[in-house]
C-alpha cells in the first residue's frame, strides 16, 4: 500500500501529459484533414507505396515512444498482458466484432456527405498485383503496428488513468478520445461505438491483447475488402 500510495500523486501528471498527446494527435489529423493536405487525389493509392509504410513505422514509432514516457515505471497501467480468461475473451472479441460490423452496416444507410469508411482515403479503390509487395507492408503497418499502438494508448494507458472516474464514464471518454483522435467526421459515428466497444473488452478481459486482435481484424478486413 505505501508503494501504491507514494505513486498516487503522479497519476494526475500522467492523465494530463496523456490528454495534451491525444489532442495534439487531433489537432494534426483535423488540420490535415480540413486543409486538404491528407486528401489528395491520389491518397487511396498510399497503401501501394513503400513510403507510406516507412512513414507509418516512424510516425508509430514516435507515438509509441511518448506513451511509454507517459506509463514510465508504471507499465502495467498499458494492461498489455493475458486477459484473465481467455475463453472470456474469445466470448468478448466475438460480441465486439458482430457488434461493431452491425452497427457499421446501419450508418451505411444514412444519408451522409461521405461514406464514413471512405472518408480517411486509405481504402484503394481496386487491386494493383504489381504493387503487391508494399501493399502487404502497408497491411502490417495498418493491422498489426496501428492496432497495437492505439490499443496501448487508449484502452492501455488511457483507459487505465481515467478508471478513476468509474468503469462506464472511462470506458465512454476513451471511445470519444479514440474517434475524435483520428481527425475525421463522418467516421466519427463508426470509430467513437467501435472506440467504446474495444474499452468495453477491455475493461472484461482487464487485458488490452483482445481488443488488439479484434482492432487488427477490422483493419485488415476494411483493407482486403476494399481490393477484392
Amino acid at each position: 500500500m505505501d508503494a501504491e500510495a507514494a505513486r498516487a500523486p503522479r497519476l494526475p501528471r500522467r492523465l494530463l501529459a496523456w490528454g495534451v498527446f491525444v489532442a495534439a494527435i487531433a489537432a494534426l489529423n483535423y488540420s490535415s484533414r480540413f486543409t486538404g493536405s491528407g486528401h489528395a487525389t491520389n491518397a487511396r493509392q498510399e497503401v501501394y507505396s513503400y513510403s507510406t509504410f516507412f512513414g507509418g513505422i516512424v510516425i508509430y514509432g514516435v507515438w509509441l515512444g511518448v506513451v511509454l514516457l507517459i506509463v514510465i515505471d508504471r507499465f502495467d497501467l498499458l494492461a498489455f498482458r493475458a486477459p484473465r480468461r481467455w475463453g472470456l475473451a474469445l466470448g468478448g472479441a466475438l460480441a465486439a466484432i458482430v457488434a461493431i460490423f452491425a452497427w457499421e452496416g446501419v450508418v451505411s444507410f444514412l444519408p451522409l456527405p461521405e461514406s464514413p469508411g471512405k472518408e480517411q482515403g486509405l481504402t484503394p479503390t481496386h487491386w494493383e498485383p504489381t504493387h503487391a509487395g508494399a501493399f502487404a507492408a502497408n497491411l502490417v503497418l495498418f493491422a498489426v503496428v496501428a492496432p497495437f499502438v492505439e490499443e496501448l494508448t487508449f484502452r492501455g494507458a488511457g483507459q487505465s488513468l481515467l478508471r478513476f472516474l468509474g468503469r462506464v464514464p472511462s470506458i465512454v471518454l476513451v471511445g470519444l478520445a479514440f474517434g475524435v483522435a483520428h481527425g475525421l467526421v463522418e467516421a466519427l459515428l463508426v470509430l467513437v461505438p467501435f472506440g467504446i466497444a474495444l474499452a468495453w473488452l477491455r475493461e472484461r478481459t482487464d487485458s488490452v491483447v483482445p481488443g488488439m486482435i479484434v482492432h487488427a481484424l477490422f483493419n485488415g478486413i476494411a483493407l482486403a475488402a476494399a481490393v477484392l
